[in-house]
């Protein structure tokens, strides 16, 4: 649907401006990968590390967006889509401030990808968090695995839903043979890096 009535704000303030005040990037580093695979445990600990080193740094979870501002959406791979389109443009709103954007979502097809890298171009950065579905069931840190195997939940991600691994990411972290501390590590170094490279 087409809004005629709706016209785009013009700033003075920049991001550029932002960035110049907070030193540093605005940019988003989206972690994806398989439910159990370690993506909210390693954001959580890259925000802390970020902000003791005195970063502006926020980190967007998929169970607590769901638990608000996109509660109206279910499991489907519709709902799924406009999931990631919402939190896509509330990561560039944060990334436009000039903010360390942490996003931890299972983004599981490449359709949504692309979509949240067409919102947040060059701010985009995937972060692909590669553990087997095997390791992720004998983790099952939630319950979640064992329940949607009995079929108590319809459209779970690598057991009734699809998950496409992707075709290009930034960086790939294996939490399969990795530990959430070395991972930790790496992230931590790519994000400074593409700090040093914006500043």
């Amino acid at each position: 649907m087409v809004m005629d009535n709706i016209y785009k704000f013009n700033e003075h303030i920049t991001k550029k401006d932002r960035e110049t005040l907070l030193k540093q990037t605005g940019s988003v580093f989206w972690l994806m990968g398989l439910s159990g695979s370690g993506k909210s445990t390693i954001a959580s600990e890259v925000q802390k590390i970020l902000h003791m080193q005195g970063k502006l740094v926020y980190l967007l979870d998929g169970d607590n967006i769901r638990s608000g501002i996109n509660s109206d959406l279910s499991f489907s791979i519709e709902d799924r889509i406009e999931n990631i389109r919402r939190i896509a443009h509330i990561a560039k709103l944060m990334s436009d401030m000039g903010g360390i954007v942490l996003v931890s979502f299972i983004t599981p097809l490449e359709q949504m990808r692309k979509i949240a890298e067409n919102i947040l171009n060059e701010t985009y950065h995937l972060i692909f968090i590669d553990a087997t579905l095997d390791k992720c069931i004998k983790r099952d840190t939630k319950g979640l695995y064992k329940r949607a195997i009995k079929g108590e939940i319809k459209d779970f991600t690598g057991i009734s839903s699809p998950f496409e691994e992707p075709i290009n990411y930034n960086l790939r972290l294996n939490t399969t043979n990795t530990d959430v501390i070395q991972c930790t590590k790496n992230l931590i170094e790519y994000i400074l890096k593409i700090q040093q490279r914006g500043s």
